[in-house]
Parts: C-alpha cells; sequence; structure tokens
C-alpha cells in the first residue's frame, strides 16, 4: 500500500509518500510559509533527484495541491495518477481523552479534533485544514488521524492527574496528556526488537531529545508516564521551553514585569531553556561548541539540561520498579554522545554503564552501554512518518468488507 503521511503545521506542510509493503520512501518534502506570497517548495524524490520551486501558497488547500501536482510531475513525480495514493495518513498532534489509538476519520472524528482546538490551540487548527484539504482533492481516498497524544492514553490517574481541585479535571479535562507519543511508540518497539524479547517482558525509558524533549515509562508496552503535560510545555528542558517550574515563578514575574498572559506564554515557550540560560542559542550542538570553548553560560545551559534528563530516568525507573532499557532519540538524543554521557553519569546503581567508544562511534542499531550494564542504552533514530503509515494501513485495512 503507498500512503502518504501528513503533518500540516500553521506555516508548513511536510510530507512523505510511502511504499509500506517496502517500508520505503518515494519521495518526501516540505511546503514552508504556507499563507505568505513567498512560499518554497521543497522536494526529494527517492533517487536524489532535488527540486526547489518558490511559489505563493496562500493556504492548506493551495499547499496540498502542491504536494499532489509534485507527485504527479514528469520531472520529479513518482505516480501517475492521483488513484495511486491509496491512503493518507495524517499527525495529529491533540486527541484529548477521546482517541487512545489511531481512527479513520469521519466527521464525527473531525468534530472531535475540533473539539480539542482549545487544548492545542496551535496545532489541531492546522491539522484539521490538511484534512479538509485533502477531502477536496482526494475525495474518496481514506485518511487517518495518528495523535500524538494516543500512547499515552493508558497512563493511571495518579500519572495525569494534577494536585487541583478534581473539579477542574471534570470541568476542563486538565490533565497530563503528553506528545511525542508515536516517536515513544516506535523506538520503544524497535529497542525490543534489537533485544530479541517481547516487549510484553520489558521496562524502558524512552527520551526524545530535539528541540522539543520528552520521556516517557513505557511499562511492558504501556506508557505509565511522560514527561510534558497538559501542554508539551512541562518537563525537561528544551530548546526554548522552560520545562518543569514552580508555578508561582510565572506569578511573580508577570507582577514584577507587568507582563500580560500572551507575553508570559512567549516568555516560557519561546525565550526560555537552552536559549534562555546560555543568552546565546537553542541548538544543542552550540551550546556544546561554546561549552568546550570555555563559555560558562553554555556549560550551565548543558549541564541543566543534562541533569534533567538524569533525574527523569531515576524517577521513571522507580516507577516502573526496574529498567531494562534506556533509548536516546531525536536530534539530541540521536546525535550528540556528549548529552547521553552526561545523563548516563554516575547511575552505575541503576545498572547504567555508557561505554565511551560505542558511545562516540555513531553506530546505530548497537548498544552504547558497557558489556557489565544490566540495562541497555541504545541511540536510535525515531520514525514518526513510518509510524503513522504502517497505522494507516492497518486501519484502512480493517475496515475493508
Amino acid at each position: 500500500m503507498k500512503i502518504l503521511v501528513l503533518n500540516s503545521g500553521s506555516s508548513s506542510v511536510k510530507y512523505q509518500f510511502i511504499d509500506v509493503k517496502n517500508r520505503s520512501i518515494l519521495a518526501k518534502g516540505v511546503i514552508d510559509r504556507v499563507g505568505m506570497s513567498d512560499s518554497v517548495v521543497t522536494h526529494e524524490r527517492y533517487d536524489g533527484d532535488k527540486v526547489k520551486i518558490s511559489a505563493e501558497v496562500l493556504d492548506h488547500q493551495t499547499a496540498i495541491e502542491y504536494v499532489l501536482a509534485v507527485l504527479l510531475s514528469k520531472n520529479h513525480g513518482v505516480i501517475q495518477d492521483k488513484s495511486e495514493i491509496e491512503a493518507v495518513g495524517h499527525r495529529v498532534v491533540h486527541g484529548g481523552e477521546s482517541f487512545s489509538e489511531s481512527v479513520l476519520i469521519d466527521d464525527r472524528v473531525m468534530n472531535e479534533i475540533r473539539e480539542n482546538i482549545e487544548l492545542a490551540p496551535l496545532h489541531n487548527p492546522h491539522n484539521l485544514r490538511g484534512i479538509q484539504a485533502v477531502l477536496k482533492h482526494l475525495p474518496g481516498t481514506p485518511q487517518v488521524a495518528v495523535f500524538d497524544t494516543a500512547f499515552h492514553q493508558k497512563m493511571p490517574p495518579q500519572a495525569f492527574l494534577y494536585g487541583i481541585p478534581y473539579l477542574l479535571y471534570r470541568r476542563y479535562k486538565i490533565r497530563r496528556y503528553g506528545f511525542h507519543g508515536t516517536s515513544h511508540f516506535y523506538v520503544s518497539q524497535k529497542v525490543a526488537e534489537l533485544l530479541g524479547k517481547p516487549i510484553s517482558e520489558l521496562k524502558i525509558i524512552t527520551a526524545h531529545l530535539g528541540n522539543g524533549c520528552s520521556m516517557a515509562a513505557v511499562d511492558r508496552g504501556v506508557s505509565v508516564d511522560t514527561t510534558m503535560g497538559f501542554t508539551p510545555l512541562e518537563g525537561l528542558l528544551m530548546g526554548t521551553r522552560s520545562g518543569d517550574l514552580d508555578p508561582s515563578i510565572i506569578l511573580h514575574v508577570v507582577g514584577r514585569e507587568g507582563l500580560s498572559l500572551a507575553e508570559a506564554n512567549t516568555l516560557l515557550n519561546k525565550h526560555s531553556g537552552l536559549l534562555g540560560i546560555s543568552g546565546l542559542t537553542s541548538d544543542m550542538r552550540e551550546i556544546v561548541s561554546e561549552k568546550k570553548a570555555g563559555n560558562r553560560q553554555a556549560e550551565l545551559a548543558f549541564q541543566v539540561f543534562s541533569y534533567r534528563v538524569k533525574k527523569y530516568i531515576g524517577a521513571y525507573a522507580a516507577a516502573m520498579g526496574g529498567l531494562d532499557a534506556l533509548v536516546f532519540t531525536g536530534g539530541i538524543g540521536e546525535n550528540s554522545p556528549d548529552v547521553r554521557a552526561e545523563s548516563c553519569r554516575d547511575l552505575s546503581f541503576l545498572g547504567i554503564e555508557v561505554d565511551e567508544a560505542r558511545n562516540n562511534s555513531g553506530e546505530k542499531d548497537k548498544p552504547i552501554s558497557s558489556d557489565a550494564s544490566r540495562v541497555k542504552v541504545y541511540a536510535l533514530p525515531t520514525n514518526e512518518e513510518l509510524v503513522i503509515a504502517l497505522d494507516t494501513m492497518r486501519i484502512v485495512e480493517s475496515h475493508k468488507d
């Protein structure tokens, strides 16, 4: 089955066209600056053929038109007819409590996604626009919604409830939802495969570290806790997000600085994290480089970041009553041996020992832990698009007569 995977954001539409049978990417690309007159379409075919097109893409309807046009292009495309797109899988950020797994999209599902806009106002409206654009341009083609939050929907109440009046949960659904679910699902399944054991027998901590960061405690295949919460702001220090902090801090700063709610939100989401502490950048590669050059603020940002990861490793090992594997993924998790080494430092009491040579080798699908380490540690690339494509195929085939 050939499936088009779409990630519709506020100003971009990312896509991959995947032959699920062979698990191969036939084409991929991104349309940047959607809603502007100077948009850019970047497309790459499986054989390395690349094209970049300047265009005026004022809305998601037009963006999907361009995606289809480049897939059909004689010079750069991979299909001859729209009918070769057998299904479309959408990344949808927030499913709330409505969805604990991927679903075939119909009017009811679209209404539920719309109802959850208040939980993800920066994401769900654009995810919905992508779905509506496909309805227009590919009528009759089955569409599947794959939710970032779904993998975490089996968390027990003690993990997802906050210490606020229960009435607020019942009235406004204020609770921990968690995000990056497709990534945590993929790498936990992958590490079980590498270990040659059923995931139903394993306790795994997954660390998705990128510009946005989250960790999950995956107990026998089920996410029982995760660091992101009601929004993606909670938990680990991130590129520009604060992560965990005393709620009174923001009340104090708002009062002292005279910030509006919107300005406070921007402070926590756009000007904090690695950028806020270092005063330099949100890019961990630059942080590590500056740290090695003797920049004290960069060193501090690096240490705070790694310390937060270490704390959650300990917390989640305790939450699960043990640990068999630790997996690092995401741009930082996969590519920064410095972060991995520092995050695992002095954790031998948990059975975690990282081998320096293996950690720095850059090899994939092999443990970076020492032979003496009871817990196997891996650095693995995630593949959220493949998860979306596989789930889309599964859902579509299950609804066939």
